[in-house]
C-alpha cells in the first residue's frame, strides 16, 4: 500500500481526474485514496470541488457519485449527439423486450427465469443472455429447486445513474388505485405464489407497465442528470 502523501487541492484533483478517464466503471473514493496516495477523506473533498467545477463551469462532463463509486459522465444536454457519434452506443441500447425483463428482474430479484416468463407471459431466456452480455444483469445464486435466479449489477446501477436499489421508484407510486398498490405488494413479498397464473394474467400484465414505466422513468432522470 501507498504511503499518504501531503499533495495540495489542484494537484490531487487533476490526479483523480486522470485516474477516472481511464476507469470504465464507478472507483470507491477509498479505492481512488490508495491510488493517489492521499487519504479517503482528502480525496472526497477533492472529488467533490471537482464535481462542482465541472457544474459550474457547465462543462461537457460531468462527475457523479453513482453504485458505490465515482465516475466521469458526458452531459446529459449532449446526450442525443454522443449517442448519435458514439457507435458502441448502439450496443447499449434497450429493445422494448429487454427493458420489460430488466424491469422485472430489477424489482423482483432475486428471479428466475420462470419467475420473469410469469410477468412477461412469454419466454425471456435469449433477453435474458443479451442483457448479462451487456452487463446489466448476473447470476444470483439458485433457488430451492435448483433453478438459476438473476439479479442486476454494479453497471445497471451506473447506467440508470443509481446509487443503490433503494433509489428505484417505488412501484407503487405508479399504481392507478390502492387494488393495484396491494396487488404490487403480494407480488414483491412473494404472498401471491399460491395463486395460478391464469387467474392474474391481467393483472400481471398491469404490473409489467407499471414496471417498465417505473425504469423507464428513473432512465430520463438519469439522462436528465437528476
Amino acid at each position: 500500500m501507498r504511503e499518504i502523501q501531503h499533495i495540495d487541492q489542484g494537484s490531487l484533483m487533476s490526479l483523480l481526474e486522470s485516474l477516472l478517464l481511464v476507469s470504465s466503471d464507478a472507483v470507491p473514493a477509498k479505492d481512488l485514496a490508495q491510488a493517489a496516495g492521499a487519504s479517503p477523506e482528502e480525496v472526497v473533498e477533492a472529488l467533490t470541488e471537482l464535481s462542482s467545477s465541472y457544474a459550474d463551469a457547465n462543462r461537457g462532463i460531468q462527475l457523479r457519485e453513482v453504485a458505490g463509486g465515482w465516475r466521469l459522465f458526458t452531459h446529459p444536454a449532449y446526450h442525443d449527439a454522443v449517442e448519435a457519434y458514439v457507435l458502441s452506443w448502439d450496443r447499449r441500447r434497450l429493445s422494448q423486450a429487454a427493458l420489460e425483463t430488466l424491469a422485472v428482474i430489477a424489482y423482483h430479484q432475486p428471479v428466475s427465469r420462470e419467475g420473469v416468463r410469469a410477468v412477461r407471459g412469454v419466454s425471456s431466456d435469449g433477453v435474458i443472455a443479451s442483457l448479462k452480455e451487456k452487463g446489466l444483469v448476473r447470476e444470483a445464486g439458485k433457488d430451492a429447486r435448483q433453478a438459476q435466479l438473476f439479479g442486476t449489477t454494479t453497471r445497471f446501477l451506473e447506467t440508470f445513474g443509481l446509487r443503490s436499489l433503494k433509489d428505484l421508484p417505488p412501484l407503487e407510486d405508479f399504481a392507478p388505485d390502492e387494488q393495484s398498490r396491494e396487488f404490487i405488494r403480494e407480488r414483491l413479498s412473494g404472498g401471491s405464489e399460491s395463486i395460478p397464473l391464469e387467474e392474474v394474467a391481467e393483472d400481471l400484465d398491469e404490473e409489467r407497465e407499471l414496471m417498465e414505466e417505473a425504469l423507464e422513468d428513473a432512465k430520463r432522470a438519469s439522462d436528465a442528470g437528476e
